[in-house]
């Protein structure tokens, strides 16, 4: 098998994984109380892979590729660490009910909708940019970051604000 297609059907598989799983595992309760409350901690996370994204791009736009790819890789394994988090949460609490009404409910539902679906197809837009990188196929990586790049970024500063919005209804 090329690796082209090695790394393309893995993207596949990975990209499709990642949401079924997460999909089961918001059915499975686990009775544990985590130690610290992580909602203020994985929003964070997303906070700072915001202004990483925005200096990765900075960096490349300098021609610093090396700070750029370390950025980038820190900005992906924040984004794993956030995943870890999210999903113990949400195995370990009960899902806290948005408390706002009118227009303020319209649009918390709204950006978070909108926040789940692009960070579902941020999945292989960030894999495919990757690799594409890896590759040294430079072009590509280029066409694809321009579409990966703006979408991550929203996915980033929706979760923050997502947060924001829903953090007087916690049940501490």
């Amino acid at each position: 098998m090329q690796e082209k297609n090695k790394y393309g059907v893995w993207i596949k598989i990975i990209s499709v994984a990642i949401p079924v799983v997460v999909a089961i595992l918001f059915g499975v309760r686990v009775d544990y109380e985590l130690p610290i409350f992580l909602p203020p901690i994985y929003s964070s996370l997303n906070a700072l892979t915001a202004v990483l994204l925005v200096l990765a791009l900075v960096a490349i736009k300098s021609k610093k590729i090396k700070l750029h790819q370390r950025l980038m890789q820190t900005c992906i394994a924040l984004s794993l660490v956030f995943l870890v988090m999210y999903i113990a949460y949400h195995m370990t609490t009960d899902p806290t009910p948005f408390g706002g009404e009118g227009l303020t409910k319209s649009i918390y539902f709204f950006i978070l909708i909108s926040h789940i679906l692009l960070s579902i197809a941020l999945i292989p837009l960030v894999l495919i940019s990757y690799v594409r990188a890896f590759q040294k196929e430079f072009l590509a990586h280029k066409k694809i970051s321009k579409i990966t790049f703006p979408i991550w970024l929203y996915v980033a500063v929706t979760g923050v604000v997502v947060y924001l919005m829903i953090s007087p209804y916690y049940v501490y």
